[in-house]
């Protein structure tokens, strides 16, 4: 069965296609290359929502003939959702970072940033740990409902200001495999 047919009838429109999203992430990987050319690096993905975007972003980068000297991936997971559909605003790490980024290049790596909590409380965190340099990529920003001020250095796509699944956004653990990101029909949170 293919994935659009298990979903089927749940979702309301595709905001962007597969096509757009590869497009945007080369883009980014393209920009994170020349700004840390010959240098090491570490993509720190923000889980569970920037799995697919940092693994992608990864290959992007390697694939450049003129970019970083080596990069790493690692994963931290974070929550501010739960099963609800907008933040609480309440930040709590629930795996932290194996790796030490004290002296390294680091860029946190989002699927998504909203009000702009999540991105602050962990560029705070993270700044505190001494990185050689520290920037932030989300694939999707979504400025509508911004309450912290927190700089992003690579941006994908805007998105609408929609609740929005797919590449690795969820809701309640459902849609995250979706190649694309799409929005639900509002009937699906009355369920």
């Amino acid at each position: 069965m293919k994935i659009t047919e298990t979903y089927e009838g749940t979702l309301e429109r595709t905001l962007f296609s597969e096509a757009e999203i590869a497009a945007a992430i080369e883009r980014m990987a393209r920009e994170i290359a020349s700004d840390h050319k010959g240098q090491p690096l570490l993509l720190l993905g923000v889980l569970k929502g920037a799995l697919y975007v940092t693994v992608d972003l990864a290959r992007a980068i390697a694939r450049l003939p003129d970019g970083p000297s080596e990069v790493s991936v690692e994963y931290l997971c974070v929550s501010s959702y739960g099963n609800a559909t907008r933040s609480s605003g309440e930040v709590r790490m629930l795996k932290d970072s194996d790796t030490p980024i004290t002296g390294r290049n680091v860029v946190v790596v989002e699927d998504i940033i909203d009000n702009g909590f999540t991105l602050d409380y962990l560029r705070t965190l993270l700044g505190g740990r001494n990185p050689a340099s520290l920037t932030s990529c989300v694939l999707f920003d979504k400025p509508y409902h911004r309450l912290v001020d927190v700089p992003v250095e690579y941006v994908g796509l805007t998105s609408p200001d929609e609740f929005v699944i797919g590449y690795g956004l969820d809701y309640q653990e459902l849609y995250r495999n979706l190649p694309y990101l799409a929005q639900l029909r509002s009937w699906v949170f009355t369920q």
